[in-house]
């Protein structure tokens, strides 16, 4: 009898593993895919930056024709002017990816981890918030900034309008409602027993906040970070409405320094879109694991 039962178990051990590795089979060739209609439009985007205009209008775009080199990309950088414009993307930025993960941690940990009567409706109408387009108060926050009084050693307009502290403000309101929810989930799956020992050692919530689960939330605030940094560097409407000086806006808008009044250079606007992308991956590629850590931490938790 122990010799015809042991082969029962193994066969049914290799049907699974053979159903689960088709199973990956499917998600693997699915991701590649993904991964490589991601790629097409980048590499692309490089292959005709370093390209000479002359080859390209000699062997056309679709060809490997002629020389490579990295002319357009130090056009680009000279002629947009991207070197003053990528340290007023770093102003902006900064601010706003540092105040949006304050003030959404704050927020997620009132509605998280302290019971009180507005803390379900307070997170319904921050996220609630994210499905408005910022289209429809555009015209609101731009009457609302330009009657703001403000003195001129502050502001060389008499106002908001052409300031940094616009565009951070409202980049900082617009993605405190995402965070404050990823934030939230995320402290929610934290024990409650951490919150509760540190309030028998008399701390307050402050200090339950700042010492206890703030750091434990580093995981999610790397991956949500390297999320705010892409969306607020790569962002292109707020910046162009608010700020009218040329010598104050962010990178994203050098690249209309590289259009020609009648003719346009596509390797010279793909080398200056090439040169935007590089600050955003390089954050991605340094946070990588932190970014990965903070999407997978607390998956398995019910």
């Amino acid at each position: 009898m122990s010799t015809l039962a042991n082969p029962i178990p193994n066969t049914t051990v290799t049907v699974v593993g053979q159903n689960s590795r088709k199973r990956h089979y499917g998600t693997h060739i699915f991701l590649t895919v993904m991964a490589v209609m991601w790629l097409i439009p980048l590499a692309w985007a490089l292959f005709t930056a370093l390209r000479p205009k002359a080859d390209t209008d000699k062997y056309g775009y679709f060809s490997f024709g002629g020389t490579f080199n990295f002319d357009n990309f130090l056009t680009a950088w000279t002629q947009g002017g991207f070197s003053k414009y990528l340290f007023n993307s770093l102003i902006i930025t900064v601010p706003a990816v540092l105040g949006t993960l304050l003030f959404a941690s704050m927020m997620a940990f009132a509605v998280s981890r302290v019971s009180w009567k507005f803390n379900i409706t307070l997170l319904i109408m921050f996220t609630a918030g994210n499905l408005l387009p910022p289209q429809v108060l555009a015209a609101p926050l731009f009457e609302m900034f330009k009657h703001l009084s403000l003195p001129y050693s502050f502001s060389d307009s008499g106002n908001l309008l052409n300031t940094y502290i616009s565009v951070i403000a409202v980049d900082t309101a617009f993605q405190i409602g995402f965070c404050t929810f990823v934030l939230s989930n995320y402290m929610k799956a934290l024990s409650s027993d951490l919150t509760e020992a540190a309030l028998v050692d008399g701390a307050g919530i402050w200090r339950q906040y700042w010492n206890i689960i703030l750091p434990l939330c580093r995981p999610a605030l790397a991956a949500l970070g390297t999320l705010e940094v892409i969306f607020i560097y790569n962002d292109f409407f707020w910046p162009l409405l608010f700020i009218q000086s040329g010598s104050r806006l962010p990178i994203t808008t050098a690249i209309n320094n590289l259009q020609g009044e009648f003719l346009s250079n596509y390797n010279l606007l793909a080398a200056g879109a090439t040169i935007t992308v590089i600050p955003t991956l390089i954050i991605y590629l340094v946070l990588q694991r932190q970014f990965v850590a903070g999407l997978t931490l607390g998956s398995s938790k019910g």
